[in-house]
């Protein structure tokens, strides 16, 4: 029997120990090893049980260790520092700030996944670690990003064995308000719902979540909501699941409500409506597709006038290297879905054409909206260019307009701690965070013996 409602239940933190709530709704924590390590001092056992999760952590401490800690003046110091600390990387100017005035006021970057934390199993691979990377290394440059995707309910798999040495999987159901998450609300306390037209008149409505990451506000939207029907309710159920009908209703919410919850977002927060909209691959092209209807709705702008406005402020990144690997819907399916929109159904379908005549081809939209287009290394560069020269007839491969900007990690995430206590991530030149343009080397490693590396 599945459960009517799921609860989570804390301890109610002490006053003196109410910073702690505001550093674990921060994500910057997953980068951060003095905001851990704060966690960890909790309870260092609770903190090996849980594995090194800090929401889960100040879930499950006890009332007693907590009033043992408001009480400790070195703690409360350490955390007072930790705080501070917070505060001014939110609030001090970083790269970005120097641009001036003219640099874009908002971007929005949508991704179908985003691999932030463990605590957050919102991402399945490559492309969810290269968006959560993108968030935390925007965050640290200052980049006002916001970034929009979808709150998968059911997370990762457990899996087993049956008697027969069968797989089997389970599929444990998340609580939003046992993650780092906030709903966005309006100003009268109530939910933000988001709306999205479905054929036979039917609606998927969403529910919107904030998560903080560092300086950065990612948009999270979930079906899993009493207004929705139980097919509408299951949309974001599970990370790439269902059938077309089931994937194409995902990259509608994504797409479409995903504009939606950046204007909610952006009127109920003082946030400047996005001058910039990133796609991150092909499942959120629909987001095209609504600022073109707004447009011709609101500015009474042609399809043609509103393509074009569209086009220049978005810019389309392609992971795929392979053909199979792009989703492609039925015409059919989509004609069934987008009539009524709001959007001319032939133009709409021009842009997902392909060789194919009855397929409509998500990132053929994807870069059919993009003024700018880039693959994830230069090898992928050139791949994209062979992949999709058909888009653009007479144009030698060479000059399709497809460029590349090769993948970084987040070095803060992904570099042990004791390498950067031993100075791997210094420079003769400075701190590299620091230092201007051009190729800095991290040649701070040369000074550090052999022996200790090792």
């Amino acid at each position: 029997m599945r459960a009517l409602r799921r609860f989570t239940v804390r301890a109610a933190l002490p006053e003196p120990l109410a910073p702690l709530s505001q550093l674990v709704m921060n994500l910057r924590w997953s980068w951060h090893a003095e905001t851990r390590d704060l966690f960890e001092a909790l309870d260092p056992e609770l903190w090996r049980t849980c594995g090194g999760d800090p929401v889960k952590v100040l879930g499950e401490v006890s009332a007693e260790r907590l009033a043992q800690l408001a009480k400790d003046r070195r703690f409360l110091r350490r955390m007072s520092d930790v705080m501070d600390d917070l505060q001014e990387y939110l609030a001090a100017p970083h790269w970005y700030q120097s641009l001036g005035a003219d640099a874009p006021a908002t971007i929005a970057y949508f991704s179908a996944e985003f691999g932030i934390s463990e605590v957050l199993p919102q991402y399945s691979g490559g492309l969810g670690i290269l968006a959560g990377d993108h968030l935390k290394a925007a965050s640290d440059l200052g980049v006002p990003l916001v970034g929009v995707g979808l709150l998968y309910r059911a997370g990762y798999f457990a899996q087993g064995l049956s008697a027969d040495g069968w797989q089997l999987e389970h599929y444990p159901s998340l609580d939003p308000h046992g993650l780092p998450l906030k709903q966005l609300r309006q100003g009268d306390g109530s939910a933000v719902v988001i709306t999205v037209p479905l054929p036979e008149g039917r609606t998927l409505h969403a529910h919107v979540w904030r998560v903080q990451v560092g300086r950065v506000t990612l948009l999270l939207l979930d079906s899993d909501i009493e207004d929705n029907a139980p097919t509408e309710r299951s949309v974001t159920d599970r990370l790439y699941g269902g059938d077309e009908d089931h994937r194409l209703r995902q990259e509608m919410l994504l797409g479409i409500g995903g504009v939606r919850a950046l204007r909610e977002y952006s009127r109920l927060s003082g946030t400047p409506q996005p001058e910039v909209f990133h796609a991150n691959e092909g499942h959120a092209g629909f987001q095209g597709v609504e600022r073109i209807r707004e447009l011709t709705e609101t500015h009474g702008l042609s399809f043609a006038e509103a393509l074009q406005a569209v086009r220049a402020g978005t810019v389309f990144t392609t992971h795929t290297p392979v053909p199979a690997g792009i989703d492609r819907f039925p015409k059919a399916l989509i004609e069934r879905y987008f009539a009524g929109f709001g959007v001319p159904l032939d133009q709409l379908l021009a842009l997902g054409s392909e060789e194919d005549p009855s397929k409509f081809n998500m990132a053929h939209m994807g870069l059919r909206l993009g003024q700018r287009a880039n693959g994830v290394s230069r090898l992928h560069g050139h791949v994209s260019r062979g992949m999709f020269r058909a888009l653009w007839p007479g144009f030698d491969e060479a000059d399709v307009p497809i460029g590349s900007i090769t993948n970084g990690v987040h070095a803060p995430t992904w570099t042990a701690r004791e390498l950067v206590e031993m100075g791997t991530q210094r420079s003769s030149h400075g701190d590299p965070a620091e230092v201007g343009d051009g190729d800095v080397p991290f040649d701070g490693v040369d000074k550090i013996g052999s022996g200790e590396l090792w």
